[in-house]
């Protein structure tokens, strides 16, 4: 999988692509998929390395099987937070902290 990281004033956004959509563009029912954006342009990564990668972000973006399974895994998301753009899974997780 393709992982790539973004930082801003808020913290880390990491992006995950499976290998085999990177440089893709999907469009459905007026949604876009853009896969080829620099964005999503990363370092290929094996699966436990992108889940620590994960575990740092506060935001991930995922497109793909492998990838979205990976964040559903990690209890990030459910199947009900996923959409499909000719059938590819796509997510986008928010991670909120409690701080007392």
């Amino acid at each position: 999988m393709i992982v790539a990281e973004h930082r801003s004033d808020s913290g880390l956004v990491v992006s995950l692509c499976d290998d085999n959509i990177i440089g893709k563009k999907y469009s459905e029912n007026g949604l876009v998929l853009d896969l080829s954006s620099d964005f999503y342009k990363g370092k290929k990564m094996k699966e436990e390395d992108a889940e620590k990668e994960c575990k740092k972000a506060y935001i991930v973006n995922c497109a793909g099987k492998k990838s979205v399974e990976l964040v559903k895994k990690l209890g990030f998301v459910t199947e009900k937070n996923i959409i499909k753009i000719k059938d590819i899974p796509f997510c986008q997780c928010l991670m909120i902290q409690n701080e007392i």
